[in-house]
């Protein structure tokens, strides 16, 4: 990419950061506000009832499972997408213009699923994977090479771009849930797709002030530079690294894609090799597995032994990653089923008052206070991006308008059920109130190892589930749990995310070598996208366990699993602390 920036945005700051941060924070707010106000969505929309003469709050009355199986997919394709999006970016279209292509491919997709057809919801969940695979990996790209030049700026520079990416999914979960659960599905789908489209435009029309960041320089000497880089000399790819990769992936294409067809009992590609143990589908995973391994092992074994060994800690830690978001992410698929169908959400008279207050609070408040950052940053640059300004004010009204109105309809009533997208909301609360706090721990003298991070924030998730199926132990049908278990399995799980998400990739870039980190972000998203997929199947399993067993045995085996994981990473920490040669 080009270094140059225009003189105006060194010129230009807001808080005292550049204030082409702020640009990136609003277009990565909206983008996060659209994608978490259509994914809390999702799994409620599938799984809801058909109600006759009502077509807007009918659902398709799917299965959990079947409505698991598809979310999975979904998922897991918006891991694997970026690794493509970034490539592309990085050779030939720019970090710039991918963002604004995989906007525009975001919008066109939340519009379609404002339309209430079978395959507009589908082109419509075809165009966020492709969208995300450009946007996701290229807007924190852009922000690293706003700040090449200002090292010690850069951490705090990227503490207000998470802030923006909680602050858009809180809002997005809060307002795209409200409106669809009160006024149809599809009219919280097309909230999202609104916002999108006006991020999208707020970014394009910021180009003044951003001068050629995230553009390909034509410049021979830096292609000539770039050219030059040692990239993976020292361990070409051989062709058959290049025939393995392709045979896992299209296995795990193929499963990815069959696994929903077949369980809504469409097609099953794989069923002629079904036994009496396990189905044709798994018996095909568990042998791309096995060539991933070999392929994997065999191509770090080639490197000198630190590297070696370094490469070998990240994928330690990949794995133990695996565990932590399959059990964390039943957030966006069996806890907004439990939320919906087991737990008390009813409120009547000083209940519902102080509710209300709380909630005004917790809604007006942050609201104010980033008004009050765009405020800053529209008399900062109004000059060169009026535009840009405008359509970020048109946001705001928009969504100053939609708050008050949630707000007002909700104080108006005597009695009422709380949206079962508000506890959803309730994981980007505690990391904005949380996350500098647990933060000071890295820079104390208090900081744990990467093994011990790692182990607590698997523990801390098997205790957000292990409180969860107490308070659902011994309930008789038709009894159904209290809220304050499930806002408190919310916190015991957004403290463990925030011992492992935040520090994770930060892992991944002090262990392995430049030439390498391209292919170690792969494998560190596979391990996210297997996570998100397995996330999915099991967590689509909570009404049969619960029919067989309990619902408190489902939220048991959550708090095994991340448990025996959290324990084993920390029982590994000598070995990994070896592996990592000193780094820290």
């Amino acid at each position: 990419m080009d270094t140059k920036i225009s003189t105006d945005f060194y010129k230009s700051n807001v808080l005292g950061q550049r204030s082409g941060l702020f640009v990136l924070f609003f277009t990565e707010m909206w983008e996060r506000f659209s994608f978490y106000g259509m994914r809390v969505l999702l799994i409620q929309f599938l799984t809801a009832a058909v109600i006759a003469g009502d077509p807007l709050k009918s659902g398709w009355a799917w299965t959990a499972e079947e409505a698991g199986a598809l979310y999975g997919t979904y998922a897991m394709m918006l891991y694997l997408t970026p690794i493509f999006g970034g490539i592309i970016a990085d050779k030939y279209i720019g970090s710039r213009m991918a963002v604004i292509i995989g906007a525009i491919i975001m919008t066109i997709g939340h519009a379609a699923m404002a339309f209430d057809t079978t395959i507009m919801f589908f082109i419509g969940l075809a165009c966020l994977v492709i969208g995300t695979g450009f946007f996701k990996p290229n807007m924190p790209s852009i922000l690293g090479e706003m700040y090449k030049d200002l090292p010690e700026k850069k951490d705090g520079a990227y503490t207000i771009f998470y802030m923006g990416v909680n602050a858009g999914a809180f809002f997005g979960m809060m307002l795209c849930g409200y409106v669809a659960e009160t006024q149809g599905w599809h009219w919280g789908f097309g909230l999202a797709g609104v916002f999108m489209l006006l991020g999208t435009l707020q970014f394009a029309f910021a180009k003044p002030l951003m001068g050629n960041l995230g553009i390909i320089s034509k410049d021979k000497e830096v292609i000539a530079a770039k050219a030059a880089e040692d990239t993976d000399k020292r361990n070409p790819f051989t062709v058959l690294d290049y025939t393995l990769i392709a045979i896992v992936g299209v296995i795990g294409f193929l499963y990815a894609f069959n696994d929903p067809l077949s369980k809504n009992g469409i097609i099953d590609m794989f069923s002629a090799l079904d036994t009496s143990v396990l189905r044709g589908q798994n018996i095909m995973i568990l042998i791309a597995l096995i060539i991933f391994i070999y392929m994997l092992v065999s191509r770090i074994l080639r490197y000198d032994k630190v590297v070696r060994d370094r490469m070998f800690a990240v994928v330690l830690l990949a794995f133990f990653l695996i565990f932590f978001f399959m059990s964390f992410e039943q957030g966006a698929t069996s806890l907004v089923l439990v939320a919906r169908d087991y737990i008390d959400r009813t409120l009547e008279g000083s209940a519902l008052l102080t509710f209300n207050i709380v909630n005004g609070l917790l809604t007006i408040v942050p609201l104010a206070i980033i008004s009050w950052v765009l405020i800053k940053l529209a008399v900062s640059t109004w000059a060169k991006i009026a535009l840009s300004n405008v359509i970020l004010i048109t946001c705001f009204l928009i969504i100053w308008g939609a708050a008050l109105w949630m707000l007002s309809e909700e104080f108006a009533k005597d009695a009422s059920e709380i949206t079962v997208s508000w506890f959803s909301t309730l994981n980007s609360f505690f990391i904005i109130a949380l996350a500098s706090t647990v933060s000071k721990l890295w820079e104390s003298k208090y900081n744990p190892s990467a093994a011990f991070k790692y182990g607590f924030g698997l523990v801390l998730v098997a205790i957000g589930f292990l409180v969860l199926g107490l308070g659902s132990m011994g309930i008789s049908e038709g009894v159904k749990i209290s809220m304050i278990f499930l806002v408190l399995t919310y916190l015991f799980h957004t403290l463990g995310e925030l011992f492992i998400s935040p520090v994770g990739l930060s892992y991944v870039s002090k262990l392995v070598p430049g030439r390498m980190l391209a292919f170690m972000f792969g494998i560190w998203y596979l391990a996210i996208a297997i996570a998100q997929k397995l996330a999915a199947v099991i967590g689509g399993q909570v009404e049969t366990i619960k029919a067989e067993y309990s619902l408190s045995h489902f939220f048991f085996l959550f708090t095994a699993i991340p448990l025996a994981a959290g324990v084993l990473v920390m029982i590994l920490n000598p070995i990994i602390k070896k592996l990592m040669h000193g780094i820290k």
